[in-house]
């Protein structure tokens, strides 16, 4: 495999946890949304990743030359949440049903922040495998000197 392939797998990496960063930090911001477009709650949403192949100004000579294949991640869908929402007794809520209930977004937002402090992680452990990466670069290119 050669570096160059590896910067464009570590920037899926950093694609990816740069968008579940983005739908976390959504989930959060709407924690206490009772009311949307679609009607009744906001529904939680996560973020699944699938393998996939990474393509690359040289994959095609490398292919040919190697028969390696780099395998980067990538977004495969946005999955909401399918369970029931929270019911909090608030008569006076303008949201509330007959019985005095509103439905609240089933999160917890201690677990999103886990999730957010997670995904910070993996995006930096990213970039500090790109700066390994280019370093290598650089001392090839200071070896052919």
């Amino acid at each position: 495999m050669s570096l160059f392939n590896l910067l464009s797998v570590s920037a899926s990496g950093m694609a990816v946890q740069r968008t579940r960063a983005e739908i976390l930090v959504e989930n959060m911001a709407n924690a206490e949304t009772t009311r949307t477009p679609e009607g009744g709650p906001y529904k939680r949403r996560d973020v699944v990743f699938e393998s996939a192949p990474q393509q690359s100004p040289f994959q095609s000579v490398l292919m040919s030359e190697m028969g390696h294949v780099a395998n980067g991640v990538r977004v495969s869908e946005v999955v909401e949440d399918t369970r029931d929402p929270d019911k909090r007794y608030q008569p006076g809520h303008p949201d509330a049903d007959p019985a005095g209930y509103v439905a609240y977004p089933h999160m917890n937002p201690s677990e999103e922040m886990v999730d957010l402090i997670s995904a910070t992680r993996g995006y930096q452990a990213n970039v500090s495998a790109m700066s390994a990466v280019k370093d290598m670069i650089h001392r090839s290119i200071d070896m052919l000197r």
